[in-house]
């Protein structure tokens, strides 16, 4: 069953409150929403999620420890439409787990995993038309290389996107694994699974994860009310350096003013960056999947 990464640090870091509104972006199977609506009593939850496997999991769990909830079927880039809609304009704490939850990986039918046998589909909103099949049967020899080698930091995207021209059509996810090994030089086979990287990227690809989380983060620094707090956990390192460039940006003096001997106070930066933290040892060697995790923390003093 999906274990939550960093669960512990996510929950002491959002400074919950009693009556709290905090948003988690990544509702999955209710492991952080789980524990932080137990210590919101009087506060209210609101959670997004667009895998309705997840939902209706999560609705019963959740149901079971409060009614102080709202479940949004949505991509997170929705974040403030779906809560302006809804009358909320500010909130105490938001948080996204950017890991796909391993519910979908250990599903076979879904299409995330390159050890498993499935039809190519890698899709969190299974109501959407692009799939893993269509990207990897449809597109160009050039778009192919581009996202494997802008989304999944493939360093053989050319030799693979050869592969899988050569191939086509390619209906299920051990096949495009095989096509995958055979496109790349042994030694690499060695060193890690060599899909790893292409199935990311195409998963990427699929579910526009990285706009569409850019989008998000970029709202949520809108929606955070004074005091309140915005944890991202990260897995791999495009999404961690979106972050890392969007919190930069608002915690930063602008170059213009930082030699003035005094900073009028319109300048002065309106989020301070609290920390980074890593999974403990044991942590890892508990759960694999939080082996390339990392939570930033971020805090709106202005």
């Amino acid at each position: 069953m999906h274990k939550s990464v960093l669960l512990e640090e996510c929950i002491e870091n959002l400074n919950l409150k009693e009556n709290s509104i905090i948003v988690d972006c990544t509702l999955g199977y209710a492991g952080h929403s789980s524990e932080i609506l137990k210590r919101i009593k009087k506060g209210f939850l609101f959670a997004f999620d667009q895998d309705l496997d997840a939902i209706n999991y999560s609705e019963n769990k959740l149901n079971k420890i409060g009614n102080n909830f709202c479940v949004i079927k949505s991509n997170f880039d929705n974040i403030k439409n779906e809560l302006n809609s809804r009358n909320i304009f500010k909130v105490n704490g938001i948080l996204y787990d950017l890991g796909v939850s391993s519910p979908q990986l250990d599903n076979d039918e879904r299409g995330f995993s390159f050890h498993k046998d499935a039809r190519l589909d890698m899709r969190m909103d299974k109501t959407k038309t692009l799939d893993a099949y269509y990207v990897v049967n449809n597109y160009s020899y050039e778009d192919l290389v581009n996202i494997l080698y802008k989304y999944g930091e493939e360093k053989y995207s050319h030799s693979i996107a050869k592969g899988i021209i050569k191939n086509r059509p390619i209906t299920t996810t051990l096949e495009l694994s095989e096509i995958v090994k055979m496109s790349v030089p042994e030694k690499y086979r060695r060193e890690t699974h060599p899909a790893r990287r292409t199935f990311q990227a195409i998963r990427i690809e699929v579910n526009n994860e990285l706009d569409a989380f850019e989008k998000s983060l970029k709202s949520a620094l809108e929606l955070i009310d004074v005091g309140g707090r915005i944890c991202v956990i990260t897995f791999h390192s495009l999404e961690d350096k979106i972050c890392k460039d969007i919190f930069k940006s608002v915690s930063s003096i602008d170059d213009t003013v930082k030699k003035l001997p005094v900073i009028p106070n319109e300048y002065l930066p309106k989020f301070k960056i609290l920390k980074t933290i890593e999974p403990k040892k044991e942590e890892v060697n508990e759960n694999n999947r939080a082996r390339s995790a990392k939570l930033r923390i971020i805090e709106r003093i202005g």
